[in-house]
Order: C-alpha cells, then structure tokens, then sequence
C-alpha cells in the first residue's frame, strides 16, 4: 500500500479450485483452475452466463459443494485443501458466512423477528440474547417496526431486509449473495446494494454477489466474470467506496 502498511488479509482466498461433476463421457467441468481473492470491506461481482460456474464457486466459497482439488481459506482459516479440514461444516457456515438468496426464504410461521433469532439458536445462543441482537439488526436496517409482521405482511424489499438480517445475525464476515435483487425493481435493488456496501464498510465485510443485474455492476469494487467454469477476468471498478459513500449511496 502506498504508506507502507501491508494490505489485509483476504477473508476469502482460492487458489487453483476446480469442481467436476460426474465422469468418463459424462464428466461436466464447472470449475476449472480458479484463483481468487477478496478483501475486508469488499463487495464484489460474479459475472458470466448462465452454466458458466457461478452458482458452483459461490457454493464453494460457502462450503456447500465441496471441490474437485484446489486450496479454499475463509477469514484466515484454511477450510480445505485437497479435502475438508474442517468436520462440523455445518457449524462453519452458521459462524463464518451469512447467505443471502434470491427469494428472501423466510420461514412462513415466524415473525420477522423470529426469522433472524432462529440462526442464532441454532448457533447455541440463548433466546434472550438471540432477540436483542434481532431487533438490533433490525433497526440496523431499518425495518425495526416490522420486527412483529410475518413475512406474507412484508413488502418484497423489507423482507429482504429482514433477510439480511439473517444473514448478519451471527456476525459473519463473509456475505454470501446469489441474485440478491433479481425480483426487486431498481429502485429497491439500489437499496438493497447500498446496504450491502454498508455491511462491507462498516464491519470490514467481504461481500460475493452473483448477478445478471446490470444495473448494479457499478457498486462493485472488482467484478470477475466467468465462462465455462474459468475465471478469464477481473475488472476494478473506477467507482470506489468513498464515491459512493460521497454521492450518498452507502448512507440510509
């Protein structure tokens, strides 16, 4: 870095990941050689066609599909090298990474509230911390007055909110998105980035989104674009964290 102080540590680092499915005649390579990294307090883009491996690698990342070969380190921890190190990946995930998917998933029976402490007890937390810290994330992101609606009672950007929410309530690192504003319009889609880059600023996050969504590839800080299970390149973004944050779009 220009001072002279070394950069962080990547939260996510792969290197030389590969994933096939099936074999002989029939193997399907949809991960090839793929070396990447990314950063405290980055949001980044996976880009590329559909079948170009996308879904595959944020699997990976999230210790969802487990790799051909390759070598996987989440928030300093190596996690796999030409196998599990880890046994209880369960426990990783609900620890280190908080997923946010396309549809807010959000269970039909719970309270918005309700929805956010559940990842928390399922971690051990007890109930009266769980829902401190789920009003909490709540207010965070403004949708504390609904913290009592069930999801049939939430708009579609408040209950991807809530599912934020979810996603933050064990204090991840590492945010998993796979087409957060996909049913959003953009106004809503805008809004849901916005908060994605807070996330990623104010708690040193790394964010990983997968999209299609072009209006929104100007918020990321680096995109990579696949195809055919490789990554064949990586892009900086020209608009950096403090732009957006000077234009107003990091604030709410």
């Amino acid at each position: 870095m220009p001072d002279g102080t070394p950069p962080p540590k990547p939260l996510v680092e792969l290197r030389a990941v590969s994933k096939h499915f099936g074999q002989g005649s029939t193997r399907v390579d949809a991960l090839v050689d793929v070396t990447m990294s990314v950063a405290p307090g980055e949001v980044v883009g996976l880009l590329g066609p559909s079948g170009s491996g996308k879904t595959t690698l944020l699997n990976v990342i999230g210790c969802v599909i487990e790799p051909s070969e390759g070598w996987v380190s989440l928030d300093d921890e190596v996690v796999y090298d030409r196998r599990w190190l880890r046994r209880d990946l369960r426990r990783l995930r609900l620890k280190k990474i908080g997923f946010i998917f396309q549809v807010a998933n959000l269970l039909p029976f719970l309270s918005s509230a309700e929805n956010v402490m559940e990842v928390m007890e399922l971690a051990g937390a007890p109930s009266r911390d769980a829902r401190a810290r789920a009003v909490e994330l709540l207010e965070y992101l403004d949708v504390g007055h609904r913290k009592f609606a069930m999801p049939a009672q939430l708009s579609g950007g408040e209950a991807q909110r809530v599912a934020i929410a979810r996603a933050l309530a064990n204090h991840p690192r590492i945010i998993l998105a796979d087409e957060p504003t996909a049913t959003l319009d953009s106004e809503r889609a805008g809004v849901v980035m916005d908060l994605l880059r807070k996330i990623a600023t104010e708690r040193q996050a790394a964010v990983v989104c997968v999209t299609h969504d072009e209006a929104i590839f100007n918020r990321f800080d680096r995109i990579f674009r696949l195809r055919d299970g490789r990554l064949v390149s990586t892009t900086a973004n020209s608009r950096t964290n403090a732009d957006l944050v000077e234009s107003g779009h990091a604030s709410l």
